[in-house]
């Protein structure tokens, strides 16, 4: 009985350096990071949300970065852990 051919890998091949080229942009310290552009009142209630939903203590949040844009518009970055262990 004879053994089948290997199949063909390109297309693995293509989904792993993408996959990899995507996650190479991004820091590997484990921190899930989103980021804001919103009026200077929308940026606090924003902020205030994610402290409240994802308490400081637990998940280690804080705001990362924030620049304050032309027309009192505020762009940030909050960071926190993906879990509270």
């Amino acid at each position: 009985m004879r053994t089948p051919a290997r199949p063909p890998l390109d297309g693995l091949k293509k989904r792993l350096e993408r996959s990899r080229a995507e996650r190479a942009d991004q820091p590997r310290d484990g921190f899930l990071r989103e980021t804001f552009v919103l009026p200077r009142p929308a940026a606090r209630l924003k902020a205030k949300e994610w402290f409240e939903r994802f308490p400081k203590q637990a998940y280690w949040t804080e705001i990362e970065s924030w620049f304050e844009r032309p027309g009192d518009v505020i762009e940030f970055t909050m960071r926190r852990l993906p879990a509270a262990d």
